[in-house]
């Protein structure tokens, strides 16, 4: 795939989730916490409740897309978990877009190359690339 083909292909961020999850358990998700393959399934999120303007802390708690449940150790848990792209605000779609930049490059792109391509901040851009060969010397290591 180029560049162009990635960025069509991963338009938006339920795409790229869409994508991981086929890639990392190609036979149905896995519990990352007991390694579970049986009673996982996804949660969805409720409608949000009416307003009550007599509550004065009326949050309003939303599930996250993407969210697993195991129905073994009970643990909640994303596709991300125990990845490079966990704990991270930075899209997904941007973190496989970064991905493919960086290994497909001849020379090797820079954090500056990917907060120009990408349109993220550089201190966003210096961490993907961090991650991204940090991933990558680990896995040659093994």
């Amino acid at each position: 795939m180029n560049l162009a083909d990635l960025g069509q292909h991963f338009s938006d961020e339920d795409e790229a989730r869409a994508y991981l999850e086929k890639a990392r358990w190609p036979e149905g998700p896995v519990c990352p916490h007991c390694g579970a393959m049986k009673k996982i399934y996804k949660l969805t999120p409720k409608a949000p409740p009416a307003p009550n303007p007599a509550r004065r802390d009326d949050r309003k708690r939303t599930l996250r897309k993407g969210v697993w449940k195991c129905g073994a150790c009970r643990k909640q848990f994303t596709v991300t978990v125990g990845t490079i792209f966990e704990h991270s605000h930075i899209p997904l779609d941007k973190w496989l877009l970064a991905v493919h930049l960086l290994c497909t490059s001849k020379k090797g792109s820079t954090a500056n190359d990917l907060h120009r391509e990408l349109g993220v901040t550089y201190k966003s851009a210096w961490f993907l690339e961090r991650r991204i060969r940090r991933a990558i010397s680990a896995s040659r290591l093994r």
